[in-house]
């Protein structure tokens, strides 16, 4: 054998896989506008268009932009499972980009009212959850069965650096341009997605892209899963508590830091960038992901309270690194199981309604904390966040020590349990 392969090998995936590296930045670029335009939506309704009611005015945007993973998640599974993955991520991206281009030529215009920012975020989310699931249930068709592992991690990374990329510029952007700007750097990213990826051919494409046949219901992948219902009603209820940080960070920032969009940025740099520190190093901790995911709840838990305990600026920046930390661990940790777990032919019904569970709570924690925050101070907004998770840490750490007991760490048509060492 010549030393060529195995050079070739030691490069990163998305240099020696040139399909999957162009889809990654297609990934890239879609995460990274679809954030930018939430945070920088946000900043707008409470640093410059909201009125009275900014936490609720913000908090309603948020579960705005989280209806479609809930409501749709039947039909996206339905899309997925039925039409070739290239077609239906290049088709999200390109309806997302003319979305985007329209809300800025009218913003532009003076013809964009405020309360279409609404429908123009319920679009934009809409195309973002056809384009989630269908990316994690192609990574087979893109990578050989040896690089699921390295492609899931660079997946979940992409979503911390472009968390990180729209979180840092949403508001910036918002400052110097408004919405006209921020609409528009979107709808460029979205439609230079929509060419990569329309350019792409998925090499390993066969039974996860097109049309299969004996598909199973959502209630019928659920009802063979019972460990993973579990494990995602844990994480649904902790996603009350951790993504209220979208709503209380802008709150924070402008009645306890009094400051401006460039230090909404700094908070969302540090959690991005702790998010992808735990995409990063999640795979290399040792222990159970169950264990491994209360561990780092409880440890969110102090970090999202430390704000409220330490007002300042120092406290916040710290608080969203850990957490970020946090949240790509568990991340990194838990999509790795549910792809070995899951039998192949219910990823694409599985993946859609983990998106539409995980992100059931999201409108109720964004309209709940929305609405507090224009009656609660900031501070004591930050404590309620740290309180809410500690059951939840707990919970979950209940349910592993049980499952690990039953030998439930395993696939269904599995003859064995999965090795604590190998399900990670």
């Amino acid at each position: 054998m010549s030393a060529a392969p195995a050079r070739a090998r030691r490069l990163p995936l998305v240099l020696r896989n040139p399909s999957f590296g162009r889809v990654w930045a297609g990934q890239l670029l879609t995460q990274a506008a679809s954030r930018m335009f939430q945070v920088g939506a946000v900043w707008w309704l409470v640093g410059f268009a909201g009125g009275g009611h900014r936490g609720l005015d913000s908090g309603l945007f948020l579960m705005v932009s989280t209806v479609p993973a809930v409501a749709l998640a039947p039909l996206i599974a339905r899309t997925v499972a039925r039409h070739a993955h290239r077609t239906v991520l290049a088709g999200a991206a390109t309806a997302a980009g003319a979305v985007a281009v329209t809300a800025a030529v009218l913003a532009r215009a003076g013809v964009l009212p405020m309360t279409a920012a609404y429908a123009v975020g319920l679009a934009l989310a809409g195309c973002q959850a056809v384009f989630d699931p269908c990316l994690t249930t192609s990574v087979p068709e893109l990578v050989e069965d040896a690089d699921i592992e390295s492609a899931t991690g660079f997946e979940l990374s992409t979503q911390s650096v472009a968390g990180l990329c729209g979180g840092l510029l949403g508001p910036l952007v918002v400052d110097a341009g408004a919405l006209t700007g921020v609409a528009g750097v979107c709808g460029a990213a979205y439609l230079l997605a929509a060419l990569l990826i329309g350019a792409t051919r998925f090499p390993h494409h066969g039974a996860g892209s097109g049309p299969a046949p004996e598909r199973r219901s959502l209630r019928q992948v659920l009802a063979g899963l019972p460990f993973i219902r579990r494990v995602l009603v844990c994480f649904a209820a902790a996603n009350i508590f951790t993504t209220a940080v979208y709503v209380v960070m802008p709150l924070y920032t402008r009645e306890v830091l009094h400051s401006t969009g460039s230090t909404v940025a700094s908070l969302e740099t540090a959690l991005g960038a702790g998010t992808l520190l735990g995409s990063v190093t999640g795979g290399r901790l040792p222990g159970r992901p169950v264990t491994v995911g209360s561990v780092c709840l409880t440890v969110m838990a102090a970090a999202l309270a430390l704000p409220g305990l330490f007002a300042g600026h120092a406290a916040a920046l710290a608080s969203m690194a850990v957490a970020g930390w946090c949240v790509g661990v568990i991340g990194v940790r838990f999509v790795a199981l549910f792809q070995r777990l899951v039998p192949a032919d219910d990823k694409p019904a599985f993946f859609a309604v983990m998106q539409g569970v995980l992100g059931a709570t999201f409108p109720v924690s964004s309209l709940v904390f929305g609405t507090l925050g224009d009656h609660l101070t900031a501070t004591t907004l930050c404590l309620v966040q740290g309180a809410g998770l500690a059951p939840v840490a707990l919970a979950l750490w209940w349910l592993g020590s049980r499952a690990h007991a039953a030998g439930q760490y395993r696939r269904p048509d599995a003859p064995a349990p999965v090795p604590a060492g190998e399900a990670s």
